[in-house]
């Protein structure tokens, strides 16, 4: 049967090596980009859920989506940036992260799991951060980005039990792509280790790589680059 594949945030670093992996290995007959800068019917804002809807409401006239990925995430924006301390918590910042962090992501869920085929393993799968998991948290500090991040991981897990009830072999995840060299990470690259920041060519390559590797029982956790499970 004819496939697609959707790739939401697809102007951005990783965003667009993996639409343009995903272009190039072939094997769907669709391959749907949005993103906030596009125009048209490949505009797609995560702070307006009409547009969110349209784009769903687009896809939806061709083959179902097989693969959704949403590859959007915010740390700093026009000088504000992850907070250090508590000191620095400002509500209109944290509203800010979230909407984009945690809340646009699930109403592309809202809008993008009811399109999926009720058969087979399509994959439903949100960039999120090992710097969302409580579990995992030993520093404290980047307040907004880590509690947004792990509000997304709780409502990937949600997304993930709902959509078993129409497809029980469904996958939806979230990823931890690493620390890839975009303009999200660049104000904080300083502290990477050697051989640790990635470009985003083989960003893509790498997360598409664990998408193949997913199975039915590992829908609704967290996975990193490299196929490994992160605790929530």
């Amino acid at each position: 049967m004819p496939r697609s594949a959707v790739v939401i945030g697809a102007s951005g670093g990783i965003g667009g090596a993996l639409l343009a992996a995903i272009e190039d290995e072939g094997g769907f007959e669709a391959v749907h980009g949005f993103a906030r800068s596009w125009q048209g019917d490949r505009h797609l804002d995560l702070t307006d859920e009409a547009s969110i809807a349209a784009a769903a409401a687009h896809v939806a006239t061709g083959p179902a989506p097989e693969l959704v990925v949403v590859a959007t995430g915010l740390l700093h924006e026009a000088g504000r940036g992850p907070e250090k301390a508590l000191k620095e918590l400002d509500a209109e910042w944290l509203a800010r992260t979230y909407a984009v962090n945690a809340i646009g992501p699930a109403l592309v869920a809202k809008h993008f799991l009811p399109l999926l085929p009720r058969a087979g393993t399509p994959v439903f799968a949100a960039l999120s951060a090992r710097v969302g998991s409580i579990a995992d948290n030993r520093l404290g500090g980047w307040h907004g980005y880590r509690a947004s991040k792990a509000a997304l991981n709780m409502l990937v897990r949600n997304a993930a039990i709902e959509a078993k009830r129409a497809n029980d072999r469904s996958i939806v995840v979230a990823l931890h792509p690493g620390t890839v060299d975009t303009a999200l990470s660049r104000p904080f690259q300083g502290n990477v280790a050697p051989g640790a920041l990635f470009d985003a060519e083989r960003a893509a390559l790498q997360l598409l790589d664990v998408i193949e590797d997913l199975k039915p029982v590992d829908s609704g956790k967290l996975f990193a680059w490299d196929g490994t499970e992160i605790p929530f």
